[in-house]
Formats: C-alpha cells, structure tokens, sequence
C-alpha cells in the first residue's frame, strides 16, 4: 500500500504506540480488512511530486539532436555519451562510496549495469586502507521533479549552445509541472 498524508498523530494503549495517519477511509478500511497475520515494514518519506513522462521522452528527443550535432568530422558523439555528460552535471544525485579495491571491477559492473545513466566513476584511494572512493551516480529512471527539471534544463541550456532548437521557457515550465 502507498499512500500520502499531511497528518499524523500518536494513540497510546497501554505500553504499545500507534502511529495513526490521515488517509482516505476507503484505503485505510481496505489495508486493514486485508492484513494477513504477518510482519510488515513501513517506510516513511517526505512526498516529492514524481516527474513528468512527457519530460523524460523530451529530454531524450533533445539529447538526440543534440549528439547529431555535435557529431562532426568524422567523430561520432551517441545519444548514450550525451546523456552519461549531462547525468554528472545534475548534483545530489550520487553518492560516495568506499569499495574494497578487489571488488572494485565487480561493484562497477553491478552499479553501471542498472541502466544508462548509473555511472560510476573512480574518485581516488580511499582513507581506509584496501579500498577505492568512487562516485556513483544515479540515472535518470529514480529522479524526482526536481532532479529532472535541472537534467532538462542542463541539456537545453547545451542545445541553445549549439543552436539546437527548444521549446520556449514557457512551453518548457508547462512540460515540468505534468505528473504521470
């Protein structure tokens, strides 16, 4: 079950607590009517609006026409090397992580093998004697409306360098404020 509240409070009962959020009854009478006599877990975190479908096929439309571009004499620039570029620009969006030198080939593999925009980069020795820092950024595919506004915007901002055209700030502000 997922569901977003705005209240909370606490009831106590004897020694046991119980977190109780507003939610819709339906959902709530529906989660409880169905619960099986098992553990479950909850995590709770701040809601961020997701983004926009629309936005992801646009930043891909742009990043195609932007590698296009920039793809002259003979040098060939993909869409893949275009995305990966703009991913590193994007900020809070990696994280750094020690790794054992001997499993530093395999940890590469296994992060980068997530999807286009999972890079992972060696950042130097770590301070921690037999391992490797490394930044490990995150793709696109888990981006919040934020994130993906600023990937958008890094992208624009390299097409307008280039004289590839983009929507208008307006048209563009309109395609960040959808949801899926």
């Amino acid at each position: 079950m997922r569901a977003v509240f705005e209240r909370a409070k606490v009831i106590l009962d004897g020694e046991d607590a119980f977190l109780c959020l507003c939610i819709p009854y339906r959902d709530a009478k529906k989660f409880v009517g169905e619960m099986k006599r098992v553990k479950y877990s909850v995590e709770i975190k701040q809601y961020r609006k997701k983004r926009s479908l629309d936005a992801n096929a646009y930043a891909w439309q742009l990043i195609g026409k932007l590698a296009a571009r920039l793809s002259t004499n003979g040098v060939v620039i993909t869409p893949e090397q275009v995305y990966r570029e703009a991913i590193r620009d994007v900020g809070d969006n990696y994280e750094v992580i020690p790794i054992r030198d001997d499993a530093l080939d395999r940890w590469r593999e296994i992060w980068t093998g997530k999807g286009l925009g999972w890079v992972c980069e060696v950042i130097g020795k770590s301070k921690i004697e037999g391992y490797t820092n490394t930044r490990c950024f995150y793709g696109s595919s888990v981006y919040d409306k934020a994130q993906m506004s600023r990937l958008i915007s890094i992208i624009v901002e390299e097409c307008k360098a280039v004289g590839v055209e983009t929507m208008t700030p307006a048209e563009l502000a309109s395609l960040l404020e959808g949801e899926r």
